[in-house]
């Protein structure tokens, strides 16, 4: 053993909070329900907004080309009707989004919501479905910014082809940009998205108006005989084209990620009146187009306006995509957190980039890694027609496992008949497989992108969580009872000044830094406090609900503080507030202890030993326990040990 009093800790500690199964009181949205909405605008829709930029495109232009005639068009535009019609419409804004986790949605959250309510087994078939989610969200976090941005900027060449030269490096310059901003927050520019992504829908509108009113008769199109038609004339191409189709509801899992920033009603208002209107008049009047001139399926978006409108739509709609990157970026840092308290990710660091909203947050690693990534991708792929063959199989994978918990959900906690169950998972699962498997066959032209990012992250979330799940174990098995602790060493040790709080993964037992405290220094503080972070399957808990006290008699104290996984922990803060074990906490007076150990990787069962050495490199590279738990700097002392898993 080693014992080292510094005043930073080592990136090894173990301290990642537990879970608890415990409800709290749901979180409040402030603000007006027009001033909500218009917010949800620039935040949630950035992405299904942006589709009409690509999605027709590739149906006629991308992989799998179609004839630009009357039936597929009519064919492919029925499907995008439909699809937006079932797929957002129904199963997300009628139906998932009251699968809400005290206001809280999104893969994470409906994971800890099934948990909780059914208590799932940590360690089952949801908690992975959760985590396969999570890494898939990670692959379209990458995508998304390359393929909105570069389809924006690509309008360049319909402007004047002397400008084709110019578009990655403009993409790229405007991504890296935007990354960097990253830091100092987006208190500011966000209130400018709303009010910008109302002009693009208001351009989309009135673009697709003029052009319908020319070729009135694309109306038919929205029959759904249409679809079967087309998808009956050639089995094989329309299946295919599925691939392209489903370009027009990607950003639909974002109408149930970013429900705790606007609300269900706000949220579903925006789409059923004002985005869902604009983008259904623009890909009907796009497809008015493709009737009038079938060449123009080689960039529809941009012809569809006059030449004199092609550059300020090119402005409008590259803001329109910066938009969307946005807002896939700051769901990616809000998904760190939440995988980071519900321990599925080592400590990172997190800064709050505003003082009022506690939304808004910057993970560095996260931010870097994204933009590494993205530029990559441009580089690689070069073109939105190459990137959107990467694009698809992230988000249909991520909304094929979104219905398999939503079955679970309906079935046990909302407690639906067993035929409605099994007739609403059917109809989305069945839609939701055929996506998935079209996307698959663009596993060669690029699909294999996203599939590696998320096999990638799921290797790590996968073996964060087991290995920490091993690693609490082995030092449980070694734990002695708090009570024998007390009667028999308490009394005897030399009893000093002050407070010592013992940080412990374990809410029963000794902890590993208060054995070794009294074997090297002798000494046992007056007032000892085992203190134990637990994170609620809720994403906030309150104030009253926030600290569990217990006195074990002699001076020691068991300490439970819980915290939502929204919600970051701080622990001197839960301190000052506490009551009923002694005078008040002051720092000048405390010390924190706690236990770094060092993983010995074994041959006992539990995890392959390159997942052992993979866990032991990843929480040596964790963020410091004093960060993540906000201890002061001058007040911690670290006592080592070895365990083996």
């Amino acid at each position: 053993m080693s014992t080292t009093a510094s005043t930073t800790l080592s990136a090894a500690s173990t301290y990642s909070a537990v879970l608890d199964g415990d409800e709290d009181q749901p979180h409040g949205i402030h603000g007006s329900f027009h001033t909500l909405a218009l917010g949800a605008l620039g935040v949630v829709f950035g992405d299904i907004g942006t589709s009409p930029l690509y999605a027709l495109k590739e149906v006629f232009v991308g992989h799998h080309p179609l004839t630009v005639d009357v039936l597929h068009i009519y064919g492919a535009l029925s499907l995008i009707f439909w699809s937006l019609v079932i797929i957002v419409t129904i199963k997300y804004v009628m139906l998932i989004m009251r699968a809400d986790n005290k206001g809280e949605g999104g893969s994470l959250a409906l994971f800890a919501l099934v948990s909780r309510m059914t208590g799932a087994k940590r360690g089952g078939p949801l908690l992975m479905l959760g985590v396969l989610a999570t890494a898939l969200f990670f692959g379209d976090a990458i995508i998304t910014p390359a393929i909105s941005v570069l389809s924006a900027v690509e309008g360049l060449s319909v402007v004047d082809a002397r400008f084709t030269t110019l578009v990655i490096p403009i993409s790229i310059g405007i991504l890296v940009g935007l990354f960097f901003i990253q830091a100092r927050g987006t208190d500011t520019v966000g209130k400018l998205f709303g009010p910008i992504v109302l002009v693009y829908l208001l351009m989309l509108t009135i673009l697709g108006v003029v052009n319908i009113i020319r070729r009135p008769e694309v109306l038919e199109a929205l029959s759904p005989l249409w679809g079967w038609r087309f998808m009956a004339d050639d089995p094989k191409l329309g299946f295919l084209a599925l691939g392209s189709v489903v370009l027009a509801v990607t950003g639909a899992e974002a109408l149930y990620a970013d429900m705790g920033h606007f609300g269900r009603r706000p949220i579903a208002y925006a789409w059923l009146f004002v985005v869902f209107p604009a983008l259904l008049v623009n890909y009907l009047g796009q497809c008015a187009l493709l009737l009038r001139d079938p060449s123009a399926a080689q960039n529809p978006f941009f012809l569809m306006a006059p030449e004199a409108w092609r550059l300020p739509l090119v402005i409008i709609a590259t803001l329109a995509t910066i938009i969307a990157s946005q807002a896939v970026i700051t769901g990616a840092f809000s998904l760190c957190q939440q995988a980071v308290q519900l321990g599925l990710m080592p400590r990172l660091k997190i800064e709050h980039t505003s003082a009022n909203a506690a939304g808004q947050i910057y993970v560095p690693m996260a931010n870097w890694t994204l933009m590494i990534l993205v530029v990559l991708l441009v580089l690689m792929f070069r073109q939105s027609t190459s990137l959107a063959a990467a694009y698809g199989i992230a988000v249909t994978g991520t909304m094929f496992i979104t219905t398999c918990m939503l079955a679970v959900l309906t079935a046990k906690v909302w407690k639906w008949p067993l035929w409605l169950v099994v007739l609403t998972t059917a109809i989305f699962l069945t839609i939701d497989a055929a996506y998935f498997a079209s996307n698959l066959t663009k596993v060669p032209d690029g699909g294999w992108f996203p599939l590696l990012i998320g096999a990638i992250a799921f290797t790590l979330l996968t073996t964060w969580s087991k290995g920490r799940e091993l690693m609490i174990a082995r030092l449980r098995e070694a734990a002695l009872p708090i009570k024998v602790f007390i009667s028999s060493a308490a009394g005897s040790a030399t009893r000093v000044p002050g407070t010592a709080v013992f940080m412990t993964t374990a809410a029963d037992g000794v902890p590993h830094a208060l054995l070794h405290n009294l074997k090297h220094n002798k000494v046992i503080h007056e007032r000892v406090i085992l203190l134990t972070v637990k994170i609620a399957h809720v994403p906030f808990v309150e104030e009253e609900a926030r600290c569990r006290l217990e006195d074990l008699g002699d001076g020691f104290h068991r300490l439970v503080i819980k915290y939502g996984f929204m919600q970051e922990p701080d622990v001197p803060a839960a301190l000052a507030r506490l009551t009923g074990c002694g005078p008040a906490f002051k720092m000048m007076d405390t010390s924190f202890f706690l236990a770094r150990q060092t993983l010995l990787p074994s041959s006992r069962p539990g995890m392959a030993i390159w997942r052992e050495k993979l866990f032991a490199w990843m929480l040596r590279n964790a963020e410091s326990a004093m960060e993540f738990f906000r201890l002061p700097t001058n007040r911690v002392v670290e006592l080592g040990s070895q365990v083996e898993i």
